[in-house]
């Protein structure tokens, strides 16, 4: 996980697993990889590039090979374009076809769909996908837009949410509570694959200044409907 950017508006400070927005590139990466869902698989490659820009792990394999690229792939293409990446002054694709690489979309297991509350003031359509990190993929944060990063067991990040090391914003924590059920990854991706993902559109109540009543679909699979919380909004 890593932790995002105290200037930034969404989910300032906050411990969260790496992502970000679909560009224009991603859906036009998708129809030139011959796509048959162009929409499903610019979420796919937002979330591959995406890991890639905020920790440096790259879900992807060279052309006509099944394994995921080494570790000395992954640093040459690191040291040469995950800066550009960031700073936007070259496309994800370009940088694939540079190094005649594939993503590996066949990895990234559907998760979650959460849709920010209608109340607030900026709002996100946000998949989550689950995927095996490759042993040999160092995640580093960016610097930028996370300050921060850590290898850590769902339990510990909601354990020390508790205790005031880390802030997490209500979809993050569901999506632990969720993840800490399993033993292990190989358990979590199975159970995902053979599960339905509800999207979940949280609506909220305030109690007092601090307390928020949510209300989720109890068929998302988050253990209940209703939610007493104390964590920030995401966006304010």
């Amino acid at each position: 996980m890593v932790v995002r950017h105290h200037a930034i508006d969404f989910a300032s400070g906050a411990l969260v697993f790496p992502g970000g927005r679909v560009e224009t590139s991603d859906g036009a990466l998708a129809e030139r990889l011959g796509a048959t869902d162009v929409l499903a698989a610019g979420f796919q490659l937002a979330a591959i590039r995406e890991t890639f820009e905020e920790c440096g792990v790259l879900l992807a394999r060279r052309n006509g090979e099944s394994g995921i690229v080494d570790a000395d792939t992954l640093l040459r293409v690191e040291n040469e374009h995950r800066a550009a990446l960031n700073a936007g002054s070259i496309e994800f694709g370009t940088i694939l076809d540079a190094h005649d690489l594939t993503p590996a979309t066949d990895l990234l297991v559907h998760y979650a769909h959460w849709i920010t509350p209608s109340n607030q003031p900026k709002r996100y359509d946000t998949q989550f996908y689950l995927a095996e990190a490759p042993p040999s993929h160092v995640a580093v944060h960016d610097g930028h837009e996370s300050v921060d990063s850590i290898w850590i067991a769902p339990q510990d990040a909601l354990t020390g949410t508790e205790e005031g090391r880390y802030v997490l914003v209500f979809a993050t924590q569901m999506n632990l509570k969720k993840l800490a059920q399993f033993r292990s990854v190989a358990e979590s991706m199975a159970a995902t694959r053979a599960s339905t993902v509800v999207t979940v559109q949280p609506r909220g109540t305030k109690l007092d200044d601090k307390r928020r009543k949510l209300l989720i679909p109890i068929e998302a699979g988050y253990g209940g409907s209703e939610f007493i919380v104390e964590l920030p909004p995401a966006s304010s």
